[in-house]
């Protein structure tokens, strides 16, 4: 139902019959799904893209087998680790991570791998900074202390770790989640920190495998923004048109071309490169 709702929308938008369109549908569909995001308050715009990616690939993953599952693998932990599920959302969107843990006791080394759809990054500055300070502060080596400690099979203890993340293979589409709401003390707030972010030719390669053979520069195609607090607040877009490559603010209703100098703005919440 989500993904019959969601393609119906995509239709809409580019049949270009209307001057605009509501996803009201899509949203009553995720409604009954998702009873939060039912409700007129505020709710936040990661969570929300997490959810529609999620529905989506639920509705539209289809599941590869290993070619020694295939060959009627007796073993059952074999089984279920040969079997793999994929669908356009992890095939745009997916990328994996290896996490580099190194005990500080002993230096044994292992990787731990995690699959991402969105990076959630860390802003290192309150008043102004890039989207590369904040890919560095996301990537940099951490050491793993106190009630974070790992379990090092090597010592057969607990132990203080490092840990670095790399990336292993890297999505057709990359989202940025920038980490504006912070706690402080026992309240939240939301970081007013100007970031400033390219349109083109972002460069991962530092953040990534040697081994990578994927091209790892990218470009701006959407941008999600927040004006606002906490308890309230108003989401906007900025989408790069395909065919056209020029710039679109999407306001409710208010559609609106705009010059590329307009795409930097110190709402951003959201990047998709």
């Amino acid at each position: 139902e989500s993904a019959t709702a969601f393609g119906c929308l995509m239709s809409d938008m580019w049949l270009g019959e209307f001057d605009c369109v509501s996803p009201e549908v899509l949203h009553s569909v995720l409604g009954k799904r998702y009873p939060a995001f039912s409700k007129r308050t505020q709710q936040d715009a990661q969570e929300f893209l997490i959810c529609v990616l999620n529905e989506l690939h639920e509705a539209l993953k289809k599941v590869r087998k290993s070619p020694a599952v295939a060959r009627c693998v007796t073993d059952a932990n074999a089984s279920r680790e040969g079997v793999s599920e994929t669908s356009i959302i992890t095939q745009l969107f997916e990328g994996q991570l290896s996490y580099d843990v190194m005990c500080l006791e002993c230096k044994a080394t292992t990787d731990r791998p995690e699959s991402f759809t969105v990076l959630s990054l860390p802003i290192p500055s309150k008043s102004a900074c890039s989207l590369q300070d904040c890919l560095k502060c996301f990537f940099q080596q951490d050491t793993l202390t106190r009630n974070n400690q790992i379990h090092c099979s090597w010592c057969g203890t607990k132990q203080d770790a490092a840990v670095k993340a790399t990336i292993t293979k890297a999505p057709q589409i990359i989202i940025f989640h920038l980490k504006r709401f912070e706690w402080q003390g026992k309240h939240k707030r939301k970081l007013l920190t100007d970031i400033c972010y390219p349109l083109g030719s972002l460069d991962l390669s530092p953040y990534s495998s040697p081994l990578l053979c994927e091209d790892t520069a990218y470009s701006l195609c959407a941008v999600a923004n927040h004006t606002g607090f906490l308890d309230g607040g108003h989401y906007t877009a900025f989408c790069k048109h395909s065919v056209t490559k020029n710039w679109y603010s999407f306001d409710d209703a208010q559609i609106t071309e705009i010059p590329n100098s307009s795409v930097q703005t110190d709402t951003a919440y959201l990047l998709f490169y």
